[in-house]
């Protein structure tokens, strides 16, 4: 499914992060985030990020998971590989993959 970014999408973590095995340690930092919910703070391998509760069983991951976030422009298309909690993962023209919210885009 392919969709177009209605909004530019910025974060607060800067550049990316790597990606974390199955299995790789998980330390939430707390309660749900309130804007997105089944999204947690939290601590991987010494990187401070957000997970979604889903992908995490007793303390570790239970997938692959790279929690970088995409930023895009107006007008951005973007092919997307999966939704989870109200984000999606998706990969951009130039074939950069990472997380952006669904409210910014609009299926076409």
């Amino acid at each position: 499914m392919q969709v177009k970014v209605t909004r530019p999408n910025r974060w607060d973590f800067p550049g990316t992060f790597p990606s974390f095995a199955k299995g790789t340690p998980v330390t939430l930092a707390g309660k749900e985030d309130a804007d997105f919910l089944g999204w947690y703070a939290c601590e991987i391998a010494g990187h401070e990020t957000y997970v979604p509760l889903c992908f995490v069983n007793d303390g570790k991951l239970i997938r692959d998971y790279n929690p970088t976030e995409l930023i895009q422009e107006v007008g951005d298309i973007l092919e997307v590989r999966e939704i989870v909690h109200a984000w999606l993962v998706a990969t951009n023209a130039q074939g950069v993959a990472g997380w952006i919210p669904a409210e910014v885009v609009v299926s076409i």
